[in-house]
């Protein structure tokens, strides 16, 4: 029986095929699309039983050759650039691939755990999973909102496990290949490894310089809560995936400027201490963001933690401190 994994090169899905080898699963059917092959490096160290790209695992599973023959879906394969303007490429990509895939799980009886996104959300203030406090800025955290009420509406008559994970700001290792739209844990980490300094955006939509605020999670713990409820196949929902504590994008540069000082010996320093150094400044805020921009993301755990999940999340000073460690580590080989 195969686990499948979707999107298996990318950032998420490559740590999910790490984390379920950890728990002695290798038979994994991994799918993505590899013209872009360089993100092939994120599986190299890990365990599968076979690769399919992304096309030809739907004229699979449209064949019925996967019938009777899969134990789970871990569904991450999607487009996340949130700049994407083509609708039409979004939209296939994103909903009506899902859409495909819940037919085919909820016809078989088997878990689909999919990646959804707090993009769903929008610019406003509350980020809970209710109806009401939905409201996307793109095409891309609308391709999500959409399946999620598909879901929702498949809910209450399926017969096995249906988990949308709204994830909020991921980072972690397995990113490298995203681009423009990698962590800006990642951003900055190499900003200052070229430079010696960060940049972070002006102010904006009342927030001072840097000071817009995020839901910052690692993949670690992003990871375990995937890993927790395919574990429990009763539990079914839609559930916000973040620490639940909004923190700013000057603390995710401090927590990295000071993890690279750490490395060398040097002390940790101040916010106000590494802008008068000139290790920390600000850039103004891109035309093409507004309107288009969350400036405040927290999730609202209320849900998960109903379904029981009860481990603590690491902040960004922890995360992001051993993310840089393991960032340093490598390129030292």
């Amino acid at each position: 029986m195969y686990t499948i994994v979707t999107g298996a090169c990318g950032f998420i899905g490559a740590n999910l095929v790490k984390g379920l080898n950890g728990r002695g699963v290798t038979n994994i059917l991994a799918v993505d699309n590899l013209s872009r092959a360089d993100k092939f490096v994120n599986l190299t160290d890990c365990e599968i039983g076979d690769y399919l790209d992304k096309q030809e695992f739907l004229d699979v599973v449209d064949a019925g050759q996967l019938d009777g023959a899969v134990e789970a879906v871990l569904h991450q394969g999607a487009c996340s650039d949130t700049m994407e303007t083509d609708g039409r490429y979004m939209m296939a990509n994103n909903y009506r691939y899902s859409a495909t895939l819940l037919d085919f799980c909820l016809d078989q009886e088997i878990p689909l755990l999919y990646a959804s996104s707090a993009s769903v959300y929008g610019g406003g203030g509350v980020f809970r999973e209710m109806r009401e406090f939905e409201a996307p800025l793109n095409v891309y955290g609308y391709s999500k909102f959409l399946f999620d009420q598909v879901v929702r509406r498949r809910l209450p008559d399926a017969a096995s496990q249906l988990v949308g994970f709204r994830y909020f700001n991921v980072y972690g290792p397995r990113e490298q290949h995203k681009g423009r739209m990698a962590s800006v844990a990642f951003h900055f980490f190499n900003q200052f490894q070229a430079e010696g300094r960060v940049k972070l955006f002006e102010g904006c939509d009342g927030y001072a310089d840097g000071e817009q605020r995020r839901d910052f999670v690692s993949i670690e713990d992003v990871v375990k809560v995937n890993m927790f409820f395919l574990e429990r196949p009763q539990l079914s929902g839609i559930f916000n995936l973040g620490t639940g504590r909004a923190q700013s994008f000057n603390d995710v540069a401090v927590a990295v400027v000071n993890a690279c000082r750490s490395a060398k010996g040097g002390a940790a320093l101040s916010l106000a201490e590494l802008k008068a150094q000139g290790m920390i400044e600000y850039v103004a805020f891109p035309q093409a963001l507004v309107g288009k921009y969350q400036s405040y993301t927290e999730a609202d755990l209320s849900q998960l933690r109903a379904a029981g999940y009860r481990d603590e999340f690491a902040t960004v000073e922890q995360g992001v401190a051993g993310y840089v460690g393991r960032r340093l580590a490598a390129k030292g080989k």
